[in-house]
């Protein structure tokens, strides 16, 4: 991703953090990213195209941070565990990554559109101008990465099984998205126990 579509869409996110999306001002995003305005409407077209970019990045950010999770350990409870925290902290941390995953959408924050007929010559926003996932195609997501890391070549899985408890995990991690734990309560604990249970172990 260029510098500058990179440093736009960094001033978006921030001046989304101060005020509502409808006050975010493209000129502001500009100054701040220290483009001109012109950069900026070349780049996304349109503060809707400006959302749809700051959308799609962030749910990339998150499936990128999935990929990790499921690569940091070999046991496979462990990396649905792990799954699962990093989903935990990443709706606590980032409002555009709750608002993706829950479906719940504040009106500070820009409302996702349907995808829509790119003719931008810029590839990453003909991306993101086919729109980000509903919280059920990026749940299917998920599971689907976390059965591709976990499903051992040369044996047959019990994929049903398998299928399960991958959406067990991110299932349970969104309970606590929605509904926080209380301090006392370690989510991880809990998501190892749930994940355990249906995978029989």
């Amino acid at each position: 991703m260029p510098a500058a579509r990179e440093s736009l869409l960094d001033a978006a996110y921030t001046a989304l953090a101060r005020r509502p999306w409808a006050g975010v001002r493209m000129v502001d995003v500009a100054a701040v990213a220290g483009v001109s305005r012109q950069t900026l409407y070349n780049e996304f077209g349109s503060k809707d195209g400006l959302a749809r970019a700051l959308l799609r990045r962030e749910t990339d950010t998150y499936l990128r941070g999935v990929e990790r999770a499921l690569a940091q350990a070999r046991d496979p409870v462990d990396r649905l565990a792990a799954v699962s925290a990093w989903t935990i902290g990443a709706a606590r941390d980032n409002v555009l990554v709750r608002a993706v995953l829950t479906g719940f959408w504040g009106e500070r924050l820009p409302m996702p559109s349907r995808a829509v007929v790119s003719s931008s010559p810029v590839p990453a926003q003909r991306r993101a101008d086919a729109g980000v996932p509903t919280p059920a195609e990026l749940l299917a997501q998920v599971r689907d990465r976390a059965m591709a890391a976990l499903t051992e070549r040369g044996r047959p899985s019990e994929t049903e099984e398998l299928a399960r408890a991958c959406e067990s995990a991110v299932r349970v991690a969104l309970s606590y998205v929605v509904a926080p734990a209380g301090r006392e309560e370690d989510p991880a604990r809990l998501v190892r126990r749930v994940i355990a249970g249906v995978a029989g172990r």
